[in-house]
């Protein structure tokens, strides 16, 4: 998805935590016409958990015949987009020339690296009956000497995305090594994101990385005497040997890895230079990105506010 603002910065409640817990991020709902998007990063007070910069948790969000999401062509540079649905159908197109529909359990990702543009809509076949859409969509942060690499697009569909068991708890292991599994999603720094469902009761002991959190997209969670409500992110010290219980039946992503240092972030342009983000703005405002095959008459302008 777009950034809608000129700042990605969501303002959001910030609650303390205690142990291992560093801070509870609980974003305030933001709704784009009847479609709701919840913000985690970046945040006033986190801006990245390892090499990962933003967090949007989508919807979920129901549609009748006729509408739907439609986000115009805009650009992206010095990141990799990680799209994951857990319901309904995004159509991407992009101005490589790629044309893929994600679905349920399949990961899209895409490397900006010096610029690319993209669209996200809804083929006819969904946009003609009613339908719903719910799922994340996440950003990388590229490392220094990866962000003026030429971009690139990977589709990788769910047969291929190991799923586990442990503890009782089904997993799946998106990208990174964790449990003894490694997912064929392609990075560029040690990155971890895993998806897990447990039942209330069931505890799940965190991968070590050097920063992580996890985010309840359903349920609720607690680690030791500390709350994890709904749709919220916790970010966890690198104390090892960590471990969640959920205190209903949840749904949760488990993010994190290395960390990069600090991004200058406007709009959806991404950089460790600032001088490279303005120009990133001024090539888009003069229309010097290149277009998307199939879906080149329309754009989003850059917000000047």
């Amino acid at each position: 998805m777009s950034n809608l603002t000129r700042s990605a910065e969501q303002p959001c409640d910030i609650v303390d935590g205690c142990g291992a817990i560093e801070v509870i991020v609980e974003p305030r709902d933001k709704e784009l016409g009847g479609f709701t998007v919840r913000r985690s990063l970046p945040s006033r007070q986190r801006q990245m958990v390892g090499p990962w910069i933003f967090f949007d948790h989508m919807g979920p969000a129901g549609f009748p015949a006729g509408q739907g999401i439609d986000v115009r062509p805009h650009p992206h540079i010095g990141i990799a987009t990680v799209t994951y649905l857990f319901e309904g159908e995004i159509l991407h197109r992009d101005s490589l020339g790629s044309v893929q529909p994600i679905r349920p359990g399949d990961i899209n990702l895409m490397v900006a690296g010096r610029g690319i543009v993209h669209s996200e809509r809804e083929s006819p076949g969904v946009r003609d009956v009613d339908h719903r859409l719910h799922g994340l969509q996440l950003w990388l942060a590229l490392p220094a000497e990866d962000e003026e690499m030429a971009p690139e697009f990977h589709h990788y569909p769910s047969a291929g995305i190991p799923a586990l068991t442990v503890a009782g708890v089904s997993l799946r292991v998106m990208m990174g090594t964790a449990y003894g599994a490694t997912s064929p999603v392609k990075t560029f720094a040690d990155t971890l994101y895993v998806e897990a469902r447990l039942r209330a009761g069931q505890t799940l002991e965190l991968p070590d990385t050097a920063e992580r959190a996890v985010y309840v997209a359903s349920g609720s969670l607690k680690a030791r005497d500390t709350e994890i409500p709904e749709h919220s992110l916790a970010v966890f010290s690198s104390r090892r040997g960590v471990s969640v219980e959920a205190t209903g039946d949840s749904r949760i992503a488990i993010i994190g890895g290395e960390p990069l240092g600090k991004r200058c972030i406007v709009w959806n342009l991404v950089s460790s230079r600032p001088e490279r983000v303005d120009r990133a703005v001024e090539d888009w405002k003069a229309g010097r990105f290149p277009k998307v095959p199939g879906d080149e008459l329309e754009f989003i302008p850059f917000p000047e506010k």
